[in-house]
């Protein structure tokens, strides 16, 4: 039985303490929980029956864990993966892994060095019309790519954005593409493989916040497919949809609902047996926009960590996303098209508003213990 404990208890960590600390899990449960707002994790704690800790050292001094994961703001990611690798223990990180590329790979170097699995949430590859899509495209059902496309058109107010200061702030969380569009830009990259460049347009459109609230990008794969992503938390008055269609030579896939969950098109030219039931089978109804990816995640680090089951999204498949996503940024910033890979300048993701030229983009954060 591995235990689990979390670090922040924020809006995304009740949907992991429901998932861990009531026996959905095979071979996992739910040990402490801690986060710097000492009353936020008493709540947590007493709710699901475990040790609270306003302090991630305290929680690991005192309690026998074999994981952790980290749910703090964007921004902590990297300072909270590099000062608990020293004590042994595989990490879990919510999406994105870091804000910079320099914070990411500092992460990867500090889990690589203490010897412990470094893990990115991307639940959404495990849902169940996703993972039949991949099954179809790892089979060559779609021949060559053509056009890749997602749409995050969510909505978010100005409350939600108000429930903590670093929500749509540059240095903690970023806009709608790094946080709300994370897990579809991720979905995308991994369909259709590598980026070789981006071009991309972003506005404020609605909310009080730093970062952008609407974007658009345009991508070109290195196979020579192109891209589209389209995300938003300005839609009124409620989510629309959340949704990722793949065309190609020999067929075309659409996923929509308003978390990649429904099947809406399952069209190929040579069909099989199944191919009339498919919609039906592999489409889900999930209660909100995180899906039911969790459960199957935490099933999938079990399963690594006891049986050496291979990583779906390590640290260094959670980078690939977040230069993707970086370099959209940097093309909002400069007005160009930026290729792939490629090393940050404008991008302001990660950044404080206080930040002279670009040194916090090239260089990792410093912690101590």
């Amino acid at each position: 039985m591995l235990k689990f404990g979390l670090v922040g208890c924020g809006r995304i960590a009740k949907r992991h303490a429901d998932i861990l600390a009531t026996s959905q899990v095979a071979g996992a449960c739910l040990a402490a929980v801690c986060d710097v707002a000492p009353e936020r994790a008493r709540r947590m704690g007493e709710s699901v029956g475990v040790p609270h800790f306003g302090n991630l050292h305290d929680m690991m001094k005192s309690c026998e864990l074999d994981v952790v994961s980290i749910l703090t703001p964007s921004g902590t990611h990297a300072q909270n993966v590099l000062e608990l690798a020293p004590y042994g223990k595989h990490v879990v990180v919510e999406k994105p892994m870091a804000l910079t590329l320099a914070d990411a790979d500092a992460m990867i170097a500090a889990c690589l060095r203490n010897g412990i699995k470094l893990f990115v949430v991307k639940q959404n590859r495990f849902n169940v019309p996703v993972v039949k899509l991949r099954d179809a495209l790892e089979a060559g059902r779609f021949g060559k790519l053509i056009l890749g496309t997602v749409r995050v058109r969510w909505c978010r107010t100005q409350a939600y954005y108000d429930q903590d200061s670093w929500r749509g702030t540059w240095e903690q969380d970023g806009g709608v593409l790094a946080n709300q569009a994370s897990h579809h830009v991720d979905l995308l990259e991994w369909m259709m493989g590598d980026v070789e460049s981006v071009f991309a347009k972003g506005i404020t459109a609605l909310a009080r916040v730093e970062t952008e609230d609407t974007a658009i990008a345009t991508l070109k794969f290195r196979s020579g497919a192109l891209g589209l992503v389209e995300a938003t938390t300005a839609v009124r008055p409620k989510d629309l949809e959340g949704s990722i269609s793949i065309l190609g030579e020999t067929g075309s896939v659409e996923i929509g609902g308003f978390a990649v969950n429904e099947l809406k098109t399952w069209n190929f030219a040579e069909r099989l047996d199944e191919d009339a039931t498919i919609p039906v089978r592999y489409s889900v109804n999930p209660p909100d926009v995180y899906g039911f990816g969790h459960k199957a995640y935490y099933d999938h680090v079990v399963d690594c960590i006891l049986r050496s089951g291979q990583i779906l999204v390590d640290g260094v498949e959670g980078r690939r996303s977040l230069e993707l996503i970086t370099a959209i940024y940097e093309s909002i910033e400069s007005g160009r098209e930026v290729h792939l890979p490629f090393r940050p300048s404008l991008s302001r993701l990660g950044r404080s508003a206080s930040d002279k030229g670009n040194d916090s983009m090239l260089e990792p954060r410093r912690v101590g213990r």
